[in-house]
């Protein structure tokens, strides 16, 4: 970049405030839950804080079931669109800096359709097990989720990640056994013989209708419950 477009850029910035300019760069979206993470402040004594962690699928559920968050005073952290290397990067501020007592990570699927570029299995892998373990080494009991069945994405057609999905929900099983984490399989109750999501449970075979998140719920109310007693 030349000097002269870098001053334009930086008049350009300096014009608006830095806002259009930061929001560009702001590629993990960092600034999406700041100020809501600044409002919550450290948990009370005895508070069993849980944290939510994922794309849209998380960041959707709230908005489609905001009684099952509110009544359990889950804290949502979903971003629609994510993939694993942005929620690794703001993993600090939007889950370890909140001081929970667990993290449900669910993420993976937007990796296979390749929203911030191509993803060998094995990156979306190593991103979930740094997540998982930044988290360990914190004192937060982790749940490693399934991710959700898919046989196409509507935004990417063609893509057919059903197999690759199967391969990395395996994966994540023996890595959470492995590591003591707790495992919560969503991907069994909601599959269907393609490998693909019930009709029921979604209206684009990707993101769950309210049905599809009752069937999810109980399972992560359980599976937190499985955390809580883990032994430190």
């Amino acid at each position: 970049m030349s000097f002269k477009r870098s001053l334009v850029l930086l008049s350009l910035a300096l014009l608006t405030g830095g806002a259009s300019f930061a929001q560009h760069k702001d590629w993990p979206d960092l600034g999406r839950y700041q100020e809501a993470n600044a409002k919550l402040g450290a948990p009370v004594p005895g508070a069993r804080r849980v944290v939510f962690m994922g794309n849209s699928i998380t960041d959707f559920w709230i908005k489609t079931s905001p009684d099952f968050f509110s009544k359990n005073h889950y804290i949502d952290r979903g971003i629609s669109g994510q993939t694993t290397p942005q929620m690794l990067v703001r993993f600090r501020a939007d889950v370890i800096h909140l001081h929970p007592q667990v993290v449900l990570i669910l993420a993976g699927t937007n990796d296979l359709a390749g929203n911030t570029g191509p993803s060998t299995l094995e990156m979306i892998e190593d991103n979930l097990a740094s997540m998982a373990e930044l988290a360990k080494m914190n004192g937060i009991k982790v749940i490693l989720c399934s991710i959700l069945p898919a046989y196409d994405y509507p935004w990417k057609p063609g893509t057919y990640p059903a197999e690759k999905i199967k391969k990395l929900n395996e994966w994540i099983a023996d890595y959470a056994r492995q590591k003591g984490f707790v495992y919560l399989d969503y991907y069994s109750s909601l599959v269907d013989d393609r490998g693909g999501m019930k009709q029921g449970d979604s209206k684009d075979g990707v993101h769950p209708n309210l049905a599809g998140y009752q069937i999810m719920e109980p399972l992560a109310v359980s599976a937190i419950g499985q955390a809580l007693d883990q032994t430190p």
